[in-house]
């Protein structure tokens, strides 16, 4: 999530980011049978457009720090004369590469994060065990699954709202469903404040809430990603990722007194955002969009006509892109709790590096481009007016 300058708010925090690098892999370690020296390591050197045509290995039983479809859309960048190598060469030289560019804080970061996730899977209790697996029927309203079903633009259409180009509204979570989470929320944050153990909030942003991975509903929650928003991300959001969507960031927000009041000017860390209110009893808090930007544009001005502000209701999501600039305004009044889905497609953030068009989907890129085209057609009739007044019969 990363907070905007402009006039709904200033910028809080700058969002921490870390790239993979596109320039020389440093030295492998050398497989048998390949010469050494200069020559042996003359075409590692990473492609800087991805070869598209070329079909990756599957990395699904891969372990480590990165998510398999890191490994598999940083293969399609391996010089040619390595793309038919062994799995393992090729897995040795990536690992080599993301090494190399991923600082050594990072590493430690990531390592910490792991350790204090195993640390609760291994003492927390669920207090409700139906909600560790996927059940969609007790999850979902009918209508939404039969929606999903179909799993065609129409059936999605059919129960949903679209206030402005690219933010959908629907009627999603059976109020049971709701009413669990927000149980099993309040009795992980009650065995936290037992253990008196340092709780890791969901973002830079929220001082309050909690991330659904952290205590075992991980699995789950990739499942809720892949089956449910993926096939609606890949009808309403293919220019940024939604039909390849790997991995996510699931939490809670909590608004209210003694929590959290509002939420700044922002961004989030995500391809597709999937943001559902669970409850409970509150006023406020609407979400106001201001317009799609890529980060050229980020703090640019919002258009009349990009400006729309959602009101919460309990089970009714609200589906954008991650680069949809947002914010909530205060809960006035009682206890707003939503789930969030950040949904990401490492395939779109290796892509994206290599772009310099985002007309497709940057609102603001968009009007540049349109204006750029009504000058040109303008000096272009310019030109015929004073090219045919100078001409001869």
């Amino acid at each position: 999530m990363m907070a905007l300058d402009g006039p709904a708010d200033r910028r809080d925090e700058a969002q921490a980011a870390m790239g993979n690098g596109n320039g020389v892999a440093p030295p492998p370690l050398r497989p048998a049978g390949r010469p050494s020296g200069p020559a042996a390591h003359a075409d590692r050197r990473l492609r800087l457009n991805p070869n598209m045509e070329h079909k990756p290995q599957d990395y699904s039983d891969v372990r480590g720090e990165y998510a398999p479809a890191v490994y598999s859309a940083l293969e399609r960048h391996l010089p040619p004369s390595l793309l038919d190598s062994n799995r393992e060469i090729k897995l040795q030289l990536m690992r080599d590469v993301l090494g190399h560019y991923w600082p050594h804080g990072e590493r430690n970061k990531v390592q910490r994060h792991r350790e204090y996730r195993q640390r609760i899977l291994n003492h927390y209790k669920p207090l409700h065990k139906d909600l560790y697996n996927m059940r969609p029927s007790s999850f979902f309203l009918p209508t939404f699954l039969e929606a999903i079903r179909t799993n065609t633009e129409e059936s999605f259409r059919s129960i949903m709202t679209e206030p402005v180009p690219g933010v959908y509204s629907f009627a999603m979570l059976q109020p049971a469903f709701c009413e669990m989470l927000l149980q099993e929320v309040e009795n992980f944050e009650k065995w936290v404040h037992t253990m008196k153990f340092k709780i890791m909030r969901p973002n830079t942003m929220n001082k309050y809430g909690a991330v659904l991975d952290d205590f075992g509903l991980e699995f789950m929650l990739n499942q809720f990603m892949e089956q449910f928003i993926a096939p609606m991300s890949t009808v309403f959001y293919p220019e940024v990722g939604g039909g390849t969507l790997d991995t996510h960031h699931a939490f809670v927000v909590e608004y209210g007194k003694d929590r959290d009041v509002e939420l700044g000017f922002h961004v989030d860390d995500s391809e597709v955002t999937l943001n559902v209110c669970l409850g409970k009893q509150f006023s406020g808090g609407e979400l106001y969009f201001r317009g799609i930007r890529c980060e050229n544009h980020v703090n640019s001005e919002t258009q009349h006509e990009e400006m729309y502000d959602y009101s919460h209701v309990p089970g009714r999501a609200v589906l954008h892109r991650g680069r949809h600039r947002h914010g909530a305004r205060p809960t006035s009044s009682g206890l707003r709790i939503n789930l969030l889905l950040w949904c990401r497609s490492s395939v779109f953030r290796e892509m994206k590096k290599y772009q310099k068009d985002f007309s497709g989907w940057c609102g603001e890129c968009k009007r540049e481009k349109k204006e750029r085209q009504i000058h040109a057609v303008k000096a272009t009739k310019l030109a015929f007016l004073r090219g045919a007044g100078g001409a001869t019969i």
